[in-house]
């Protein structure tokens, strides 16, 4: 499990070290890229702009995507990653604190995996964070490379 690399798209640096937090309390110890914005998270999963030397076979096991990001806003992100086939297939978890039903309908009918609120609650955020690592890096079987080639055999 620990070499499956996490992409947390979070502008909040507050709302980052609070998911950091919560992976290190429950034993997460895969690598995880932070990407501050939606033109960050691109540029890391196209390898391009400052991850333009980056080996753009090698994608995350899961992208954990919050929706109000400067830049490139979460959808967007999504509709992009779905529009191309390196990443067509790539598992997204939406987690943010909007509670907009379009956001929700608009996450789903762009491809997104899970939608997840984030708790206020440090606690259920911890618990909610456990369970996103047991199921999108353990148990959660990625499509076979061949029928995805951005995807390695991470």
């Amino acid at each position: 499990m620990k070499d499956k690399i996490i992409l947390l798209v979070e502008d909040n640096p507050d709302d980052v070290a609070l998911t950091l937090r919560a992976f290190k309390k429950n034993n997460i110890l895969n690598e995880v890229v932070v990407a501050r914005d939606g033109a960050c998270a691109l540029d890391y999963l196209f390898a391009s702009g400052e991850y333009a030397g980056r080996d753009a076979s090698v994608m995350p096991q899961v992208v954990l995507l919050d929706l109000k990001l400067t830049k490139v806003d979460g959808l967007e992100v999504l509709r992009r990653l779905r529009a191309d086939k390196r990443t067509a297939l790539l598992p997204v978890v939406i987690l943010t604190s909007s509670k907009e039903e379009r956001d929700v309908l608009d996450g789903y009918r762009l491809g997104t995996n899970s939608y997840i609120r984030k708790p206020v609650d440090f606690a259920q955020f911890s618990d909610a964070i456990r369970q996103l690592g047991v199921y999108w890096l353990v148990l959660n079987e990625a499509p076979p490379k061949h029928i995805c080639p951005g995807i390695s055999d991470r």
